[in-house]
């Protein structure tokens, strides 16, 4: 008698793992359900975009300008293969900002000089460097024309001779 009672209890003690598995599944399909309905803008999907349309003209054209810099050549230390780096760009500019940017482009001058002179031989040798480069340049021409002047720099010109 004692054997069938701790047969029948063994059993009751184990429990199915299917609730469990049946919970997992519809978390999951549920948590799917509410991402795609948020993402999708069923829900929480804020006010409409349409706007009705003015009858005033639009002006479509850039409202960027491109400023200039002269060239700039610099000579390379003594020893090096090449004797001159000749360098021109253009700064990319808010058209509001353009004569404010022309106005300290001596300053830009003398700051890119200087850090086109600093800068090593085999740097300036090494094609994948161009982009380091400019960019050095783009954040010192951004200190030099104030925040939000100056948008861009656009090399046009880096030759080694």
């Amino acid at each position: 008698m004692s054997d069938t009672a701790a047969v029948e209890i063994e059993e009751e003690t184990k429990s199915s793992k299917m609730p469990l598995i049946i919970g997992l599944v519809l978390l999951l399909v549920g948590g799917g359900g509410g991402f795609y309905a948020a993402w999708s803008g069923l829900i929480f999907g804020g006010e409409s975009q349409v706007s009705e349309v003015e009858d005033t003209p639009v002006d479509v054209g850039p409202a960027i300008a491109f400023v200039p810099i002269a060239p700039i050549t610099v000579s390379l230390p003594p020893g090096s293969s090449e004797d001159h780096l000749r360098f021109r760009a253009e700064l990319e500019v808010p058209k509001k900002y353009a004569s404010e940017v022309e106005a300290v482009l001596p300053r830009v001058i003398d700051v890119l000089n200087g850090y086109l002179r600093a800068v090593e031989v085999n740097d300036l040798r090494d094609p994948s460097s161009l982009t380091r480069l400019r960019s050095q340049m783009l954040r010192r021409v951004q200190l030099v024309a104030g925040p939000g002047q100056v948008n861009d720099l656009l090399i046009m010109e880096f030759v080694l001779n």
